[in-house]
This record gives C-alpha cells, structure tokens and sequence, in this order.
C-alpha cells in the first residue's frame, strides 16, 4: 500500500512486509500475565511494521532530505522570527535529560534557579513585574494572558459590563480567535493611512464595555506605533487593560520595553525571539509576563526564592490556575535561558538592530525589482511587499521554492491585497539577501512575460502544485484514506 498524489513522484510510506526484522526483541524472563494480569493482555499481537534495518534508514533519510527548515535554506516567514538555533543551546538542554518533574524540589534546585533566573530576565526585558513560564506557545500564553486580564475584570465586580476585546485589522489571527475563546466579543480597529492604529477610530470604541485592547508593537506591517503612549493613556483613562502580543519582540529587544509603552501585560515567543526551535509541532514556549496589579492572576505554580533554596509556590487564592502540565516545556526555557546568558544585553541588542537592518536592506532590494511596498514607513524587522501589477502572492510563492527558497508569508495582513510578508531575521548574510532578491527579480520578470509558467510552478520540488480548494473541501485526515 502507497500514497501518492496523483501525476506526482510517489510518495511510499508503507513499507512493511511480512517476516522481515530490523532487531530482535529481548526474551522473557517473565510471565507477562503474572506482571501485568490476563486480563490486561492483547489477545491478538498489535499490527506493528515488520521492515528491515536497511529499509527503515533508507526511509527517514529519504524524508529528511525533503524537510525544509532554517538549517537548510533561507526561511523568510513575516511575523514568525525563524531564527537560526545556535547548537549549543541543544547542549545546554542536554545537560537537563536526567531530570524528572515529579522530584523533590530539593532535588532540582539547579533547574528551579534556571527557571527563576530566566523569569528575572525576561521581566527586565519587557517591563513588567511578575512572570510566569507555563504557556507551551505564543497562542497558548495570549490565552493565559486574556484570562489573567478576565479573573482581574472579574475579581473587581467589572466582567458583567466588561465585554469586548479590541483588536486591530491588521492583527495576527490568534488575537480575535484568543478573545473570543475566553468569551468575549470582538472589535476591529482600523488602521490609518500610514499602517498604524487610527488613534481617534480607536478612541470612539474606548468605554467600560471594553476588557481589553491587544496589539503588537511593531505591527504586522513591521511598523512601530509611534503613538503608542496617547494610545495607552487612553486606554487606561477608561480603565482598559492593554495586552502586547510578543510575536515581533524581536525587533525591539533591548531597546524598547512593553511595560514602558504603558501595556499591562505581555507574552513573549521564546521559539521566536530567542532562538528556541521554531516549527515542525514545537515545543514551544509563551511565557507571560504581567503588571503588579494582575499578579495575583497568574498560573501556579510559580518559583519563588527564599534565603532556604527555591520552591514552588501553589497558594494564591486568585490565581487563574495551571495552564500546563508540571512547569512548562522545560527544554526549550533551557535554550531560552542559555541564548540570553550567551549574548548578553549588549548581544540582544545587535540582534535586534541587525534583524531591522537585513529588513530594510531586503526591501530597497526588492523594490529595485518592481515589488510595491504599500506601506513605506521605517519598516523594523519585517515588511509587507506585493508582486508587480498582474502577478499573485501564490504564484510567487510557489515559484520560488523552484529558486531553492521557502517562500515568505502570503496573504497577510489581510489589509494588503497579495501580500508577501517577508522578516530575514538578524542572522542572514548580506549575500543571501542579495540572492534571494536576484530571484524575486527573475521571477518578476519571466513571470509577467510567460503568465502560464508562473501558474505551473513549482516545477522541481518532489511534489507539484496542489489543489488547494480541493484540499479545503475534501482535506486526507488519516493515513491510508482512498476517495
């Protein structure tokens, strides 16, 4: 049995066949039944793959060779930060494999020091006064974070009135999505003229129905909100907590902080801006940081530092309890930690101004090509671009996985018609800027004078153009599944 989509190179994952061995099990030394009970036993053998060693190295390498990540190629996905992973960040979390979550605390002092010291960090960063690692990603922490800000809401008799979360149009999808999940209703801000809040629009929606606003500063555009303190005072003047979404702290760390904008809460993407694995179904991390007065609402446990060692703190009364198994995705707040001891402030810092210099750089580049950029402001880390009149953002996209690049994000901010949105990251070399660009260039070019070719492509990768309406409305949910 295969899988393959159809005219395309086969794609074989079954490769069983029968009586074949890669290893040979260990012999009983014990009654299975006497150890686990009969009645706790298969009663017929499970259907597990029966394949050599030879075939199943074959198999993954194969797989392997067709996984595209940071490691492999330039992977320019606006919004999302795919940095490079220094590798001895993964030998920093190796030093932890031996731990396990349910040791005494005494026991663990070293990992509970990490953790606590990780949170000091990371509220210096961002402004704020209280911190919590347990959210296991970006959307995960926006949750907790709107949570904390309802149990405040709540804890003051507000809830009732207290109903919608504004957010704006050009936010990421996981803000309305996140809203909405802790039940409350949504607004849209528009943006002005020159990519930012419409300040006065914003102002019209402010009262004591709304819980809270969430940004991210800079915007989705890549622009910062230069008015962004009249944009908190107002907010706070009505009694309305302000939510910063993390996702494009990259561009700012070390030289703006959140809790100076005026914003109550923040959650940051460990996996995004400091170098943590990004991808492939995580881990992630998205811890949230908070304000005093929203504290008392964060998730337990929390560590805490006494003259005795450190411990786990359970017993707050108005915390909104856990939001994760045991303490967080321990390994990944390893390599968060080691990535923040290795650079220092002064590191962080040129990260971030290098990330907005490959940004601006890539966009003049790109414009030299006949790629508009809707929104020419000073772009920080990224920035949103569209294809020259007549050419589609997918067709692009797709075009360029021939050129051997990942293609950027496509499509959003949905407040750009075809919009490539494009972010290098700090550690892209000038050199493949420049390639990447030549490629925009030529595929531009051929693109608006053979319109057929572009809509072919991609022509190389293992697996052609799909049909993506088709995949919408009649998707494969399980392996094996025949029309």
């Amino acid at each position: 049995m295969g899988f393959c989509w159809p005219d395309q190179v086969p794609l074989i994952f079954e490769r069983s066949r029968k009586g074949r061995r890669g290893t040979l099990a260990p012999r009983r030394e014990a009654d299975p039944a006497a150890l686990f009970g009969a009645e706790n036993l298969r009663k017929t053998p499970p259907a597990l793959p029966e394949v050599d060693e030879l075939t199943v190295l074959r198999h993954y390498t194969n797989l392997s060779r067709r996984q595209v990540g940071v490691d492999t190629t330039f992977y320019p996905l606006g919004s999302c930060t795919m940095k490079y992973n220094p590798r001895v960040l993964e030998e920093a979390a190796r030093l932890f494999v031996g731990l396990h979550p349910y040791q005494d605390e005494g026991t663990v002092q070293g990992a509970l020091r990490l953790m606590f010291e990780l949170g000091e960090y990371l509220k210096a960063l961002t402004g704020m006064d209280a911190i919590t690692l347990q959210p296991a990603a970006g959307a995960h922490g926006e949750l907790t974070g709107i949570l904390v800000i309802r149990a405040y809401h709540e804890d003051r008799g507000e809830l009732k009135k207290r109903r919608v979360v504004l957010v704006p149009d050009s936010a990421h999808g996981s803000n309305p999505a996140t809203s909405a999940m802790a039940g409350f209703e949504v607004r849209e801000v528009p943006s002005d003229a020159d990519g930012e809040v419409d300040l006065e629009a914003l102002k019209r929606e402010l009262g004591e129905h709304v819980a809270a606003i969430m940004l991210t500063n800079p915007n989705t555009l890549g622009l910062f909100e230069r008015r962004i303190l009249s944009l908190t005072e107002a907010a706070h003047a009505a009694g309305v907590q302000l939510y910063y979404d993390g996702a494009n702290l990259n561009a700012i760390m070390g030289w703006a902080r959140p809790g100076d904008m005026g914003f109550d809460v923040v959650h940051l993407n460990l996996h995004k801006t400091f170098a943590t694995p990004h991808g492939g179904g995580g881990p992630g991390a998205g811890p949230v940081g908070v304000k005093a007065h929203l504290a008392p609402y964060l998730p337990v446990p929390l560590v805490e530092k006494t003259p005795a060692g450190y411990r786990l703190v359970t017993d707050r009364a108005k915390s909104i309890g856990r939001v994760r198994s045991f303490l967080g995705n321990f390994g990944v707040l390893v390599k968060a930690y080691a990535y923040i001891r290795l650079m220092g402030l002064a590191g962080l810092k040129r990260a971030a101004a290098l990330s907005v210099l490959n940004a601006r750089y890539l966009k003049e580049l790109l414009k030299k090509r006949g790629y508009r950029v809707p929104y020419d402001g000073p772009t920080m880390h990224e920035f949103v671009a569209q294809p020259p009149e007549g050419l589609r953002a997918l067709d692009v996209a797709k075009a360029l996985l021939d050129e051997g690049f990942h293609p950027p994000t496509v499509y959003f901010p949905l407040i750009v018609k075809e919009a490539l949105m494009i972010e290098p990251t700090e550690t892209e070399s000038r050199e493949t800027l420049d390639a990447f660009a030549e490629a925009m260039g030529r595929i531009a070019e051929r693109g608006l004078a053979d319109p057929e070719w572009i809509k072919g492509a991609p022509y190389t990768t293992p697996v052609r153009r799909l049909d993506e309406v088709k995949a919408n409305r009649r998707p494969r949910l399980r392996f094996g599944h025949r029309e």
